[in-house]
């Protein structure tokens, strides 16, 4: 029986168009605007999860919002009261109906008052002290974590050394004392086996070491957060290559792990520098009884004593500026400096 050939018909057809190189027929699926057939130009399908990312980011614009609030109040509203660093400010008839007085109330920093000279030399020897002395620690610290091979262990320290960052300058100070006061734990212990006892806490000579100390104990271990976060980072296999080149532990720290640790620790100097001239006005104050103020008085303790104790709100207000200015000079020199070593700093240039 012969089967009957019979043509295709126009409906069974082959489509017509062009074959790409894969041999799909080209055309077939879009048109020419890149519309699917069938679907007009204005319909086009929306990417899936724009609605819930832009949901997503008015949340967080919502979160941030309080803290962007705040930060203005309390951070950039009061600036504009630096006004009264050029007027002869007095509380009860106001800033605006106070006489203005021009660069007067800087006459106790070009003058060379007593005063601020001493305030101004404290400062800077402490410091001085915590950049050469308290800096490093953390860095030696988040080396020395790095370098333990149990993890179990490794969380323990850490534990420990972070709990002082949660207490207050004013438990820190009471603890001190008890350990080292006239009274203290360790004088006790002195006299009691017939010894000499110590003169630290009230010792104007061993403030900037006792002041210098509280700090180690206090927030060192804190420090230690963004360098072991950028160890974290550090692949292995920069290790392994280091070892298999025959770098022992010492060598692989100063050629992977410094360099590793370059960029944060230079970000870090650089706010430290813009920070310099603060030195912690609650830790100091609450100390600066023991020892008088020749031996503790800082530019923080001298604007509190003579804004609020002596009544010279305007010459405080004068120092307080100056102090600002030149922090953001520091921060401005240092991160031009970062930048001509072919660091980022606080931004790219």
């Amino acid at each position: 029986m012969n089967a009957e050939v019979r043509a295709p018909s126009t409906s069974e057809a082959e489509p017509t168009g062009d074959r790409g190189p894969d041999g799909t027929i080209e055309g077939l699926l879009d048109t020419d605007d890149g519309t699917p057939p069938g679907r007009s130009p204005g319909s086009r399908r929306r990417p899936s999860g724009s609605g819930p990312r832009r949901r997503g980011a008015a949340l967080l614009v919502l979160m941030a919002l309080p803290g962007v609030v705040l930060l203005l109040a309390f951070q950039y509203l009061p600036l504009a009261g630096n006004i009264i660093a050029f007027k002869d400010y007095l509380p009860f008839i106001g800033i605006a109906e106070s006489p203005w007085v021009g660069f007067e109330n800087f006459r106790v920093i070009t003058d060379g008052d007593p005063r601020f000279l001493n305030a101004l030399t404290n400062t800077l020897i402490i410091t001085l002290v915590q950049v050469v002395v308290v800096f490093p620690i953390p860095i030696v610290l988040a080396l020395a974590l790095n370098s333990m091979l149990s993890e179990r262990l490794k969380r323990i320290v850490q534990s420990v050394l972070y709990l002082p960052h949660f207490l207050s300058w004013v438990i820190v100070v009471a603890v001190f004392q008890q350990f080292l006061g006239g009274a203290g734990m360790i004088n006790n212990f002195l006299r009691s086996h017939d010894l000499e006892t110590m003169s630290i806490i009230g010792n104007p000579d061993a403030f900037i070491p006792l002041i210098t100390s509280q700090v180690i104990w206090k927030d060192s271990g804190w420090a230690t957060i963004l360098f072991t976060a950028v160890l974290s980072q550090v692949s292995v296999q920069l290790y392994e290559a280091a070892a298999m080149d025959g770098a022992g532990r010492w060598r692989q720290m100063l050629h992977v792990t410094l360099p590793a640790m370059r960029p944060i620790i230079i970000l870090l100097l650089i706010l430290k520098l813009g920070d310099s001239l603060t030195v912690g006005f609650e830790q100091i104050f609450l100390q600066q009884q023991a020892v008088g103020l020749d031996a503790s008085e800082v530019l923080d303790t001298y604007v509190y004593n003579n804004g609020i104790i002596d009544q010279n709100w305007s010459v405080a207000a004068a120092v307080g500026l100056v102090k600002g200015v030149v922090g953001v000079v520091l921060v401005w020199g240092a991160n031009k400096l970062a930048h001509a070593f072919g660091e980022d700093g606080l931004y790219r240039s």
